[in-house]
């Protein structure tokens, strides 16, 4: 499946694949166990419909979901009646549609981020390793970069952190430029240099082009496996988001971020695009 898959780059202006056309060809090829592993990309739209639905229940919903329109109104009636049909679905979304009518009107309750939380955390503890790395990162980096943020605004950085782990505590309590990040984590550097660009598009553009370097190391040496699907629907979701928002607008600005995300990464030279290795011949070495 993935050898016919087409190329794609965060540069195209035009979608070689969509998330549709992607979903069904897992649909039909994965094993039932590599399918509940990517319960957890799709899991996030479901916490967005689950929210849009809270707040309006004739709201129009995301269709990425694992999840049908029918069970949506199943898990939010089970969540509130204690049923046992709230089995079915994960604890964190219950527990949050059973606390939202007492959190919904607390000032600096914002549904969207609050769920969003909890999704990242329960997807950390997926049991595959590069997933959940993927999601610990996202977190990280929303985190980071929230407190750099907060800082060059003169505000609380502690107010604005979400989540308890190593990173978050280092912020919590370093009063350093790049709170000692750098020591432990290379990647921060490169962060901090996005946090300073100034154009808020701009900004968005080079987190996803950040982030869609990190999925090709992490799956340059195994482009067949569950792992690479993972990272190919991270990457078409990119491509949706901002196909949705101009799929032409700073098409050349990401070919030059990519590739200079791409010249700094520690990859072997043999290992590179162009050399004599392919990534066939990789996987299977």
């Amino acid at each position: 499946m993935m050898a016919g898959l087409p190329d794609i780059s965060l540069s195209d202006d035009k979608m070689a694949c969509t998330m549709e056309e992607m979903r069904e060809q897992c649909d039909e090829v994965l094993s039932a166990a590599d399918k509940k592993l990517l319960f957890y990309f799709y899991l996030r739209y479901d916490c967005m419909n689950v929210v849009r639905l809270l707040k309006n229940p004739e709201a129009e919903i995301e269709p990425y979901g694992n999840f049908t329109m029918e069970q949506y109104t199943d898990m939010l009636t089970s969540a509130r009646e204690l049923n046992f049909n709230v089995h079915r679905y994960p604890a964190f979304m219950s527990e949050f549609i059973r606390s939202y009518e007492y959190n919904k009107d607390k000032e600096g309750f914002f549904p969207e981020d609050a769920m969003m939380l909890e999704y990242l955390q329960y997807a950390m503890k997926c049991p595959n390793r590069m997933i959940a790395e993927w999601y610990a990162l996202t977190l990280d980096i929303n985190n980071i970069l929230t407190a750099m943020i907060a800082r060059k605004n003169g505000w609380n950085v502690g107010d604005y952190i979400q989540g308890d782990n190593e990173v978050t505590e280092m912020i919590r309590h370093n009063n350093t430029k790049d709170f000692d990040l750098s020591l432990e984590f290379s990647y921060v550097k490169d962060l901090m240099k996005i946090v300073d660009e100034e154009d808020p598009v701009q900004k968005e553009r080079r987190i996803d082009a950040f982030k869609w370097v990190w999925l090709e190391e992490k799956t340059f040496f195994e482009p067949f496996s569950i792992e690479a699907v993972f990272a190919y629907l991270c990457k078409l979701e990119m491509l949706t988001r901002w196909e949705r928002l101009d799929p032409v607008l700073g098409k050349a600005r990401f070919e030059e971020i990519v590739e200079n995300l791409r010249g700094e990464a520690k990859v072997p030279a043999e290992f590179k695009v162009g050399a004599v290795h392919s990534p066939r011949k990789v996987a299977e070495g």
